[in-house]
């Protein structure tokens, strides 16, 4: 027997004993020798009371005093408990929005002024010495900015608008255009023209 026939062989057993549960478990209809109310039977009044004849006019009826209306007692279509008020129903005024506190402003600096002397110093600070070269008394600085090499010597145009007025071998002084004073730049190795902001020295005319 393959596997199919088993399992219909079990379906067709466990289908047999439920319908032979079915019929044990059904009711049985029984019967009575005698039964107690026959159709066409008149009804017994002291059972039922005092039959009335639903064809007459009962005039009886409106002799009867209706109760009178005792008055308001109690509000139906109150909620019965209080706190089912919706707060939307509630006068305007007992809610307030709350606004946010604005946050205390702070004050604004005023701008930094840079002088002449101090605006000349930070174009300084963009320039590095390299060295520099003597070549008939005459002094040549290499400066380098954004990986370029510029020979500076007296008379030249430092950024188009700072004349060098002389060169030594520590310091460099040139002309500021806006006062005609002068200041000393000192000449660091490898470093920036205004590596230190104190070196620096302004010589007035």
């Amino acid at each position: 027997m393959n596997r199919q026939k088993l399992v219909l062989v079990i379906l067709l057993a466990i289908f047999a004993v439920a319908v032979a549960t079915s019929f044990l478990r059904q009711p049985q209809q029984k019967t009575v020798n005698k039964l107690k109310y026959t159709t066409g039977m008149t009804a017994d009044a002291s059972r039922t009371g005092k039959a009335r004849d639903e064809k007459k006019l009962h005039l009886d009826l409106l002799d009867n005093e209706l109760p009178r209306f005792s008055g308001f007692q109690r509000n139906i279509f109150r909620p019965i408990f209080p706190t089912e008020i919706k707060p939307s129903l509630l006068p305007a005024k007992l809610v307030k929005p709350v606004l946010p506190v604005p946050a205390p402003s702070r004050p604004v600096p005023p701008p930094v002024v840079l002088t002449p002397a101090q605006r000349a110093m930070e174009d300084m600070s963009r320039f590095t010495f390299l060295g520099f070269l003597q070549k008939e008394n005459r002094k040549i600085i290499f400066l380098s900015r954004d990986k370029e090499i510029i020979l500076v010597r007296k008379g030249y145009k430092i950024a188009g608008k700072y004349e060098v007025a002389s060169i030594t071998d520590e310091a460099m002084t040139i002309n500021l255009p806006e006062t005609g004073e002068q200041i000393i730049v000192p000449l660091m190795e490898n470093r920036s023209l205004n590596a230190d902001s104190d070196n620096g020295q302004l010589l007035r005319r």
